[in-house]
């Protein structure tokens, strides 16, 4: 994760487009509705999600933690039940790096026609450009990457048990996403003459592209980036407002029912960020708001974000439980 160049907003507005999307019939944008119980997430099994993909080590490309974790990750989703299809491309980094990947997708209830879309990025960044001590030490990527993972792994576990939600679910782990530019050495080449909108998020730039199956969409997506750390935030980014502001405002509202609402905050935080959602709304064109943890009195994400201390010792179970418990109550209540 991600772009550099993140501005607070908190004094400006933003239109919602609708792209022609179907995330307006999708729910009821009422702030009242009585919210249909859930499945509570299980936090030890989320921490446990997390601690299995750190345990492989970096999820680098073109690495054997890599091509472990792929493996696992399809593993899991096959015995929750999904119908999972792994998309396999060879794309090049900044730096022309030749790197291959794996963006994973799990469906469940297929043959249902309303679908949404969950997704997460499952890469680690190759060197960690933001640590004062040494700016090309490997990254366990805890939150920054595996937390997102962790929560949809759970998800899945709870669908696949004797009470799934009504509506078909789609979850895509994307890969490639965080081999962008090093701040340290310089930005490389124009990722636009390469056909790139960024040297980031490579495998969602992908799938919006070559989609897993002909013609597919959804009523809308849910992306969940750095969603694990102790006192993390969520604040509305640019993208999100713009795109799918109903599921937005709709998806914080959830969280505040259920008393979430010292992560959840609903205030503009920042925009001009590159991450997965960006390309799914822009490309795909599927309306997809991010559940990304900001820090406001950072200007930009925690302190761990691009270091070394980004493992487990950041992770809090509660947060994690928090947010793929208003994860599940939105889905459960299509």
């Amino acid at each position: 994760m991600k772009n550099l160049f993140l501005f607070l907003l908190a004094s400006l507005t933003f239109a919602t487009l609708s792209c022609g999307s179907q995330e307006g019939s999708s729910r009821s944008s009422s702030k009242q509705t009585v919210l249909k119980e859930a499945p509570k997430p299980n936090a030890d099994s989320l921490y446990m999600f997390t601690q299995k993909q750190v345990d492989f080590g970096p999820r680098v490309p073109n690495t054997e933690a890599h091509r472990e974790a792929a493996n696992w990750f399809v593993d899991k989703f096959e015995a929750y039940g999904a119908k999972v299809t792994v998309q396999e491309f060879t794309d090049r980094v900044y730096d022309g790096t030749e790197v291959e990947l794996k963006n994973i997708v799990a469906s469940f209830n297929p043959e249902s026609k309303k679908r949404i879309l969950l997704a997460a990025h499952w890469d680690t960044r190759p060197f960690g450009d933001k640590d004062s001590d040494n700016n090309m030490v490997e990254i366990d990527g805890a939150n920054d990457g595996a937390s997102g993972v962790s929560v949809l792994l759970e998800i899945a576990r709870i669908m696949s048990g004797p009470n799934p939600p009504s509506v078909g679910v789609d979850m895509i782990l994307f890969d490639g996403e965080d081999w962008g530019e090093h701040e340290v050495n310089g930005m490389g080449v124009d990722p636009e003459e390469f056909g790139k909108q960024s040297w980031y998020c490579l495998g969602s730039q992908y799938w919006s592209k070559n989609k897993h199956q002909a013609n597919y969409s959804a009523y809308y997506g849910i992306l969940l980036d750095m969603v694990g750390a102790e006192g993390a935030t969520f604040y509305y980014d640019g993208a999100s407002k713009q795109y799918a502001s109903r599921t937005l405002e709709q998806t914080w509202d959830v969280a505040h029912q259920l008393g979430y609402e010292q992560y959840f905050v609903k205030q503009i935080g920042f925009s001009g960020i590159i991450d997965d959602h960006v390309f799914v709304n822009e490309i795909a064109r599927i309306p997809m708001i991010d559940i990304l943890d900001y820090r406001p009195e950072l200007n930009g994400f925690g302190d761990y974000h691009h270091t070394e201390k980004d493992n487990m010792s950041i992770i809090s179970k509660e947060t994690l439980s928090a947010v793929a418990h208003v994860v599940l109550t939105v889905l459960y209540n299509e």
